[in-house]
This record gives C-alpha cells, sequence and structure tokens, in this order.
C-alpha cells in the first residue's frame, strides 16, 4: 500500500501517534520503535540541520530534499511541516508536488503570514481567512495523489479567539483541507469542543513548554483526534543528553563513563541495515 493510503487507513481506524524526527536516523529509530507513522518537525530541520530558529529559514527545495531523505528511509508514512506554503497559492501548489515526489504522506501548512513564527510564542500575525482558502485550494487542486493528506493548520486561538479559531478551520474544510491542525489549544475543554464542532480528522500537537497542556494519546483519542505529534520530544533528549556528555568530556578528558550510554557500533549498524562483512 502507498504511504498516503496508508496513512489514511491509520487515521480511520484510531488516533495514530506520529514522533518528531529531523534527520533519516531518526526516522529509522522511531520506525524500529513500532510506530505507525512519523512527523517531521519543521523546527527540528532548522535547528538540527541548519542550527537556526524555526521562522522560515529554510526553502521548499531545502525542506523538499531533507524530507525526502526521510520518507525514503523508512516504510511508514510520514508527514512533513510546510509552513505557510513556500508563497502564495502558486507557491503551495508547488510544495504539494514536490513533497508528493519526495515521497511523503501529507503536510501541514498554516495561516501565518510570513516570516513565521512558532506557534506558541507571542507575535504571530495571520492571513486574511480568504488568501488561506486560495493557498488551500490550489493545493488541494495540486494533488495527484487524492490520498496525499492535506492539513491545515489554524494559528488563530492565540491571535483572534477560540471562536475564530473554529470559524477559520470550518472554511478551511469547506476550501479542499483533508484534516485540520488547532495550534496552541489552551486547555482539555478548547481540545473537545474544538473537536465537537469541526468535522474532519484533527490533529493535535503535544509539544513541551508550550501554551497546551500534555494530554496522551488515549485522552486525545477519546476526545475525537486522529493524530497526534511530538515534534521535538526525540531531538530536546538528545540534545540534553548530548550536553551532559560534553560538559563531562571537557572536564575529565575522557568519554569511558558515557561508554554504557551510547548506541553501540553495531546497533548502529543494524538500525541502518549494514552489514559490515559484506
Amino acid at each position: 500500500m502507498k504511504h498516503c493510503a496508508r496513512l489514511r487507513e491509520l487515521i480511520r481506524g484510531g488516533c495514530v501517534a506520529m514522533p518528531g524526527v529531523f534527520n533519516a536516523a531518526m526516522g529509522r529509530l522511531v520506525e524500529r520503535s513500532g510506530f505507525d507513522a512519523l512527523y517531521i518537525s519543521g523546527a527540528g530541520l532548522c535547528n538540527a540541520t541548519a542550527g537556526v530558529p524555526d521562522i522560515g529559514l529554510l526553502t521548499l527545495t531545502e525542506v523538499a530534499q531533507l524530507a525526502g531523505y526521510i520518507a525514503r528511509a523508512v516504510k511508514i508514512p510520514a508527514i512533513v511541516d510546510a509552513d505557510t506554503g513556500f508563497g502564495g497559492a502558486e507557491n503551495a501548489a508547488r510544495t504539494i508536488e514536490e513533497f508528493e515526489r519526495a515521497g511523503l504522506a501529507g503536510c501541514h501548512i498554516e495561516d501565518q503570514e510570513f516570516p513565521k513564527r512558532c506557534g506558541h510564542l507571542a507575535g504571530k500575525t495571520l492571513v486574511e481567512t480568504k488568501e488561506m482558502n486560495e493557498k488551500i485550494a490550489a493545493a488541494a487542486a495540486a494533488k495527484r495523489d487524492q490520498d496525499f493528506l492535506l492539513i491545515a493548520r489554524t494559528d488563530a486561538r492565540a491571535v483572534e479567539s477560540f471562536v475564530r479559531a473554529v470559524e477559520r478551520a470550518q472554511s478551511y474544510v469547506a476550501a479542499g483541507a483533508d484534516a485540520i491542525f488547532p495550534e496552541a489549544l489552551q486547555n482539555e475543554q478548547e481540545f473537545r469542543d474544538f473537536a465537537k464542532e469541526v468535522k474532519a480528522p484533527l490533529l493535535a500537537n503535544m509539544t513541551e513548554f508550550g501554551e497546551s497542556p500534555l494530554l496522551s494519546l488515549e485522552e486525545l483519542a477519546e476526545l475525537g483526534y486522529r493524530m497526534v505529534i511530538y515534534p521535538q520530544t526525540a531531538f530536546r533528549v538528545s540534545m540534553f543528553a548530548a550536553g551532559q556528555m560534553l560538559r563531562d568530556l571537557k572536564k575529565t578528558g575522557t568519554q569511558k563513563s558515557w561508554v554504557d550510554r551510547m548506541q553501540t557500533r553495531q546497533e548502529l549498524y543494524d538500525l541502518l541495515d549494514y552489514d559490515p562483512t559484506k
């Protein structure tokens, strides 16, 4: 089954956990850990690959190439953060074409103005609903595989109001979005109420240190959500552990105390399906 069709099947059957990854090796690790799908974090790509903040500094070409490495390294579906669609309606259409070509199963496009900001920071501004609807319609029309999942993200809760977030989401569904991603909902009741008002598959963002409470997969499934992403969890844990090791290496001049806390050479080879004897 193609990745796009497989993702559709998964969300019809329940709520899908999608850990965020920032490179292909982490994508393989997510797959080996038993997850059915993964999320390619825009923040992760910016932070880990380019060492820059999540403010839309990577181009479509760069994101498609990086996401393509990940999608081709795994057998499970992958969705990717498309920021604001890399421009206007025509750019959003080309974004879908490039992501389909790269092997992605879906993407989300948000209604922020460019340059965008992290969805859990203050100072965001939104495009008019009409402009966002034009992007969604163009992106939907560009799909070659109708199973490719076009997710519309709205940041309206933090900028306008909860009611406006619902209204925008309903408008985006009418424009052609297959699913909705309400960013930065502020409590469990808002997650519940949003699911009651918006009749489409919903994606919940369980990022740490943000505006939303950290609800469990089971809780979100009961509220009506079909996808849950953990964008920077693996990245943050990796960076925390690496920071501790580097401080210790600088202090002691040896990594000996960290050997039993490392992935072994053989474990890495196994992850990469690499047999060094051949």
